[in-house]
């Protein structure tokens, strides 16, 4: 998964939040750019760049071979670890209160070859999965990117590397979350490694440049095909939709053996990202930083004609030209355009009239490529359906939320944007996954009103209302108990009805496995799984955790030894 939402704003820290108020926004951004991350974790750049680190094949199969020694020394682990769960049901089920919230682990964005035929550093990853299972993770995800497994032309799959993944996971006792992945990987902070669309997705792109999403100045957008054209047969005869739905039929039949018992969830990507919104904030060629209100990308003819066509339905044909043409630019403030200030342009008739038509567009996509999952997954028991969210918390303070209506997300002060999308989760059975759980409000650039917990806290009653299953990420790598204790106060340690049905960890890598990280990880995954281990002191529980990192010491220096390679 591309790393999303506010791992744009740099590792939460204090030095930020004692910056923010009183300085100009200026030292605010600069401070959010260049502070340290907790001092109990390693700088996530550079583990990030290890962990993605590309492999050649000819030169993976020198990791060193997971010694027998130390493979029996973790089953024996895995052995003493209760027994596994089933994955919670989306509507919360007693399944959820026995088991408290399941953890799963973020492989590495690079975990399959760009040939699709293999896995990248093979012992590594075999390693790290035997480490995972033996400090009582549920499973891991992994993105199944459209880019590498339909590269060799239309309806032409390759799922190899991904089937290999699916058979070490089954072994080791790992359930699966496999992330459609129709997005650009790179791009976006975290994107390490470059995995481009299918080369015959971007050849018809190059000849209708409108298939990419378009922003005011006529920039266009490669992450993913421009929703505008759903419905419209521009990818070699077939429409976007029908090739999404006929990817994620090629997996299911390629992996049926695994459906159900080992892939436990589908996640559906809808944008870039894996997202479901539009490509507001890119940060290639430094097109956009933090924390800046993006642009709104509605300018492909396919947008266009829509947008046109609801103007005319209203009455209002002269809205229907383009979007709002004073809501300024990538790196603006709200309160620097008429359209997105206190009393701006969004709270009038015509603003109302333009977010609901943008958003809108963005709802109706995440039904027709739901309702194409549904088609092909309906009927695989044990496979729920699950579909990502932005955590765009910056600018929430304020009465526009302009860096969300941007994205697609209508909410404004007198506007919910996330119950209308939960609601349509909801008609398809979906979970709805959201991220940032690990954030603080006072970790963040006050200057920029930031308000991850408030936004944690709107997403979680929209899906209480709409009876979803309500998942999390954190957004940044962080190993420190501070954002540890933030996951399982939100997720974890609420009322039956309130708690997260999973957790995803971002992500695998050398970091993770250093010592302490690895100790205070164990120790975590324990606090978030077993609900016993809630009603324990801390002390108990470190001490447990440090059994199992002592146990599995060598084998975790054998995967991050393997990572880093």
């Amino acid at each position: 998964m591309a790393l999303n939402l506010a791992h744009q704003t740099g590792a939460a820290a204090a030095a930020v939040a004692a910056a923010a108020p009183s300085g100009p926004r200026t030292a605010v951004v600069a401070a959010a750019a260049t502070v340290a991350p907790p001092a109990t974790s390693p700088s996530p750049a550079s583990g990030l760049q290890l962990q993605t680190m590309s492999v050649d094949p000819a030169t993976s199969s020198q990791s060193p071979d997971v010694k027998p020694d130390l493979a029996m020394a973790c089953q024996a682990l895995v052995e003493s670890i209760p027994a596994e769960t089933e994955h919670p049901d989306v509507a919360g089920g007693d399944a959820k209160s026995k088991a408290g919230v399941p953890v799963f682990v973020m492989m590495p964005l690079d975990t399959v070859r760009k040939d699709g035929n293999a896995l990248n550093r093979r012992k590594a990853v075999e390693a790290s999965l035997a480490a995972l299972k033996s400090a009582g993770v549920e499973g891991i995800m992994v993105d199944v990117w459209w880019g590498i497994a339909e590269a060799e032309g239309p309806g032409r799959y390759n799922f190899n590397g991904y089937m290999e993944l699916m058979e070490m996971a089954k072994k080791t006792g790992l359930k699966v979350q496999a992330v459609m992945s129709f997005h650009q990987c790179g791009g976006n902070v975290g994107d390490s490694v470059t995995i481009p669309l299918p080369k015959w997705v971007l050849e018809e792109m190059d000849k209708d440049q409108d298939l990419a999403y378009t922003d005011r100045s006529g920039r266009r957008n490669y992450e993913y095909v421009s929703l505008g054209c759903d419905t419209t047969p521009v990818l070699k005869g077939r429409t976007p939709i029908q090739c999404y739905a006929d990817f994620m039929r090629a997996f299911r039949d390629h992996c049926a053996t695994y459906m159900g018992n080992t892939i436990v969830e589908i996640q559906v990507g809808m944008g870039p990202a894996g997202e479901l919104r539009y490509p507001s904030y890119p940060e290639s060629n430094g097109t956009w930083a933090f924390p800046g209100i993006g642009e709104f990308q509605c300018y492909d003819r396919y947008m266009l004609s829509s947008l046109k066509a609801a103007a005319e339905s209203m009455g209002k044909p002269e809205w229907g030209n383009a979007g709002p043409g004073d809501s300024g630019s990538y790196k603006d403030w709200p309160e620097d355009t008429p359209f997105f200030r206190r009393e701006g342009g969004w709270n009038t008739e015509y603003g109302e009239f333009f977010m609901s038509w943008y958003s809108q567009m963005l709802l109706e996509h995440g039904e027709r490529i739901l309702s194409a999952a549904s088609s092909v997954f309906t009927g695989t028991p044990g496979v729920k359906i699950s579909v990502k969210v932005a955590g765009i918390h910056w600018h929430y303070g304020t009465r526009s939320h302009a860096a969300e209506l941007t994205a697609g997300y209508y909410n404004t002060r007198h506007h919910d944007g996330y119950l209308p999308i939960a609601r349509m989760l909801g008609r398809h059975g979906a979970v709805l996954n959201f991220t940032c759980v690990e954030m603080r409000d006072h970790e963040q650039p006050q200057d920029a009103q930031c308000r991850p917990e408030a936004l944690v806290q709107q997403v979680a009653a929209a899906a209480r209302e709409a009876g979803v299953g309500l998942a999390g990420e954190n957004a940044l790598p962080r190993y420190d108990e501070t954002a540890h204790d933030q996951v399982v106060a939100t997720a974890a340690e609420k009322a039956q009805e309130e708690r997260m049905v999973a957790f995803t960890y971002l992500r695998m890598g050398p970091d993770l496995f250093q010592p302490d990280n690895w100790r205070r990880f164990a120790a975590f995954v324990k606090r978030m799984s077993e609900s016993g281990a809630r009603d324990m002191c801390r002390e108990q529980v470190e001490r447990e955790a440090s059994g199992v990192a002592h146990a599995t010491g060598p084998l975790v220096q054998e995967a991050a030894v393997a990572l880093s390679n």
